[in-house]
């Protein structure tokens, strides 16, 4: 069955990193598109971005751009998340998703059908 497995999260200063794992199994991890969700207390669930199957493409919301960036690795099956210049406002449990398709096209978390069960984030002032 898929399973889609977050590690990474934690508590950290504002202006400082963070790196998010999501190993994925029970699929062909290089024929999807993997996206990245956070959700904080309150909220709706909100894209984070996207990398296309091969790896060779991402997408990210506005909010996140030039600050986070999203990589794969297919001998591993992991999809990561590098968070760089974090901000009180990135607070929010992370989650990684499998897209309906390949490419990143997938920016709506209706267009993903198998999740994992999040990771938290704390980004404190």
């Amino acid at each position: 069955q898929v399973q889609l497995v977050e590690s990474g999260g934690g508590l950290v200063q504002a202006g400082g990193s963070l790196r998010l794992s999501c190993a994925a199994s029970g699929f062909t991890f290089s024929s999807y598109a993997m996206g990245w969700f956070r959700q904080a207390p309150g909220k709706e669930r909100e894209f984070v971005g996207v990398i296309s199957w091969s790896g060779g493409s991402t997408s990210y919301a506005d909010s996140v751009k030039g600050r986070f960036f999203i990589s794969r690795d297919h001998a591993k099956s992991t999809v990561y998340l590098q968070m760089n210049s974090l901000k009180p406002e990135d607070t929010a449990v992370y989650y990684c998703a499998r897209a309906l398709g390949s490419d990143t096209h997938y920016l709506n978390k209706y267009q993903y059908d198998y999740w994992g069960q999040g990771t938290q984030v704390t980004v404190s002032s």
